[in-house]
């Protein structure tokens, strides 16, 4: 028996009669938390850069994967076998470049060519109306992505057909950026809060332009910034538990002294 099916096999016990009640009493509404939280645990290990920490997460999402397969046999809808079946015939099939005759000049082009291939494929599913999808590019974005993310590959989706800025110009992002930034300070005069809130939007949405035009993920960006702030934050906590004062005898004058500090202790 291979380690995979191991897995399969351990999996069903746990589902079966006379397995574990807490596994038994699942189901794919009550997976979804875990599947997200397992996911951001493998996106944590892996920006730590801790391999071991990578291994284990990889494999509580691979459990996620095969917890749903299983859920899914039971109700004779599909198994494990079906799903591994369907990726390997999505890869192929959208992988001309290597498993056919097809040829491509650089990995835009790969992108290009998924695209094109995914919207092929949903015009053949829509000659069977219970499997029929939305045709727009953009469908293939998950609606319950969180919005940083979401604003990210929904630009990259648009770019992998050629409704994009010049890749070589950054120079009209950054302009936008400043459009969108006079537009905030124009809503905020004029004390419209509706207006404070979408102009916010449309600076966020240019950023994230920036960001992946510069060859940056704003999501692990801003991550790594929170981290940053946390761990400097937490210096300058420190600096004030060895005070013996409270927080409300230092002005803000104060604090941002013992900011520039902790950047430098703590980097």
């Amino acid at each position: 028996m291979s380690e995979f099916e191991e897995l399969i096999d351990i999996m069903e016990r746990l589902r079966g009669e006379g397995g574990c009640p807490w596994d038994r009493k699942q189901s794919y509404e009550t997976l979804r938390a875990y599947i997200v939280e397992e996911a951001y645990e493998l996106v944590e290990a892996i920006t730590n850069g801790l391999p071991d920490k990578i291994k284990e997460e990889s494999g509580d999402l691979l459990l996620q994967i095969v917890f749903i397969a299983s859920i899914a046999k039971e109700k004779c809808q599909f198994d494990i076998n079906d799903v591994i079946n369907s990726l390997c015939g999505k890869l192929i099939r959208r992988h001309p470049h290597v498993f056919a005759d097809e040829s491509v000049a650089d990995s835009d082009e790969v992108l290009r060519n998924w695209e094109r291939i995914k919207l092929e494929e949903k015009k053949v599913e829509e000659a069977n109306p219970s499997e029929s999808k939305s045709d727009s590019i953009l469908s293939g974005v998950p609606r319950t992505l969180p919005a940083l993310l979401k604003a990210y590959r929904i630009q990259e989706k648009a770019a992998h057909v050629g409704f994009d800025w010049e890749k070589e110009d950054i120079s009209p992002i950054l302009l936008k950026i400043q459009e969108e930034m006079v537009e905030v300070e124009k809503a905020i005069e004029e004390k419209d809060s509706v207006g404070i809130e979408e102009e916010i939007g449309d600076l966020l949405f240019a950023s994230v332009n920036l960001a992946r035009h510069l060859g940056v993920n704003p999501d692990v960006a801003l991550g790594r910034a929170n981290e940053k702030f946390m761990l400097r934050f937490s210096e300058i906590e420190k600096m004030i538990k060895e005070s013996g004062r409270n927080w409300a005898e230092f002005s803000l004058g104060d604090l941002d002294n013992m900011w520039n500090l902790a950047k430098k202790r703590v980097g």
